[in-house]
């Protein structure tokens, strides 16, 4: 069977701060025609399900887990947990979920955004590095950014936590540095 991919892709990497972050981008959004969303916040995964059903009660679009053996489908938003990568299967692309207990982090946005390089031609990419400590996501954007995907970082203030952005300001060469409303604009103007 074939899915309806999309032809873009929002990649969305947050850690400590990034739960309100990421209802202030979801709650913006508008229905979503040609684009997919993939969100690693770092968390628990007891509480994953939880943060995409309060994701899920102010949006039209489909939102939920993303489960080992799902397909990426047009028009959905996606919160991954564990080791969450993507993979390609015929026409069809396919989210790969494992524990994180080699990771430092639940979920791992290095492994997540990273897997989406081999496929960096096939969807336009819009990468974001909102607030968190450390540097997860710095790497893959490095790399995403120099296969022609764009990348945005929160400003200093703007992030909650600025770490990660800090990180992604300083490594990633031709990133867009934004306070949260003109992360906002930009993710619905990507979407259009």
């Amino acid at each position: 069977m074939n899915y309806l991919v999309p032809k873009k892709l929002v990649l969305i990497g947050a850690s400590t701060g990034g739960p309100g972050q990421i209802e202030k981008i979801i709650n913006a959004l508008p229905s979503l025609d040609t684009t997919s969303i993939v969100i690693a916040q770092h968390m628990a995964v007891g509480f994953m399900p939880s943060f995409a059903k309060r994701l899920q009660e102010k949006h039209i679009n489909p939102i939920s887990v993303a489960q080992d053996n799902d397909y990426l489908e047009n028009g959905n938003i996606y919160v991954c947990s564990g080791a969450t990568s993507i993979s390609k299967n015929g026409l069809n692309y396919v989210f790969s979920q494992k524990e994180s207990s080699a990771n430092a982090f639940n979920p791992d946005i290095n492994t997540l955004f990273g897997s989406f390089l081999p496929y960096s031609k096939d969807f336009d990419i819009l990468s974001i590095i909102l607030t968190g400590i450390g540097n997860d996501g710095v790497q893959a954007c490095k790399m995403l950014e120099k296969n022609g995907s764009s990348c945005i970082t929160e400003s200093e203030s703007s992030a909650i936590v600025d770490g990660m952005p800090s990180r992604a300001r300083k490594e990633v060469r031709n990133i867009k540095v934004l306070d949260i409303s003109q992360i906002v604009d930009s993710i619905r103007e990507f979407c259009n």
